[in-house]
């Protein structure tokens, strides 16, 4: 790997998931860490100490030589940023989670990549992204049948972070507690800005589209920060019939840092990217090879 050209790859945030993403980028073989793309605002804050020496930029245009930008950023900026960013000629990797919007999101990220000669690669976190892949594959082995994914307990990133940009907010956390057969309670406990009315945000809250679908139950908090835990978990399990034969019962569990591996993923995900031909993409839509590093004869000899 010495002799070979590594690709550059940016991460836009610095968040959770920015962080670890670029933690990802520097271990591996073929990637480089080109640069942190901050808001304004926030260039004046620290970068974690691994990550000092890393240039730090309000724009990606002040990074030479981007070939993949991993977008760290709230799920709802998205779709702007990538577009942004795919029409520069770079590609996009992000972790959109709001599940209902997914298929619109590629359709519009699809024209502006397919224009622009670049890739995006959208919700390539763990769900959706690769939980989405494993529930491919349980329905490859019982093409009939019903499959209930069950999350947590653990902090969601994403709900966190529309609770946070709801006004009255001052920080947030929002816990998923899995009920079972898919169903799930979100627990939210709000710090308030001074002055802030409860009821208002929390009517806010529970009519976002983020927690209008689930029980939520809203609670205020003196201090946030002794609540947050970065650990989540997801099972799935999937009943169902293998050609006639019924009673297939299969499940996949994990337990998770959740910045850390949605991190890895879009990394993977960004490898992927150079693959492809123009246009968007979710994970069901790639070769699994095409996530790894190596010569893929011998990924193919060691895995298959």
């Amino acid at each position: 790997m010495s002799n070979e050209k590594k690709h550059r790859v940016a991460v836009i945030g610095c968040g959770n998931v920015g962080r670890f993403a670029a933690q990802a980028i520097l271990a591996s073989c073929d990637l480089e860490l080109a640069g942190i793309v901050r808001r304004p605002e926030s260039l004046s804050k620290p970068v974690p100490p691994e990550l000092a020496g890393i240039p730090v930029v309000k724009s990606i245009e002040n990074l030479d030589h981007v070939e993949v930008a991993c977008l760290a950023v709230p799920t709802r900026q998205v779709p702007k940023c990538a577009e942004e960013i795919l029409s520069l000629g770079i590609n996009t990797v992000d972790s959109h989670d709001i599940h209902h919007e997914l298929i619109c999101v590629k359709k519009t990220l699809d024209s502006v990549a397919r224009r622009a000669g670049s890739v995006a690669i959208i919700s390539a976190g763990w769900d959706p992204g690769t939980d989405s892949l494993i529930r491919v594959i349980l329905e490859i082995m019982a093409p009939l049948g019903i499959t209930y994914t069950n999350f947590g307990p653990g902090m969601s990133m994403g709900h966190t972070t529309a609770v946070k940009a709801i006004p009255g907010v001052k920080d947030a956390i929002s816990i998923t507690c899995p009920k079972g057969s898919g169903i799930h309670r979100r627990m939210v406990y709000v710090q308030l800005d001074e002055g802030a009315d409860f009821d208002t945000v929390r009517e806010a809250i529970i009519t976002d589209p983020y927690f209008s679908n689930d029980e939520t139950v809203v609670m205020c908090t003196d201090n946030v920060e002794d609540l947050r835990d970065l650990g989540h978990g997801v099972v799935i399990e999937r009943r169902g019939i293998s050609g006639v034969s019924s009673n297939q019962r299969f499940k996949f569990e994990m337990s998770i840092n959740n910045p850390a591996l949605t991190g890895q993923i879009m990394v993977g995900a960004a490898r992927a990217s150079l693959k492809q031909s123009p246009g968007a993409y979710t994970l069901p839509e790639l070769p699994l090879i095409d996530f790894l590093y190596g010569d893929k004869d011998r990924l193919l000899a060691k895995l298959v």
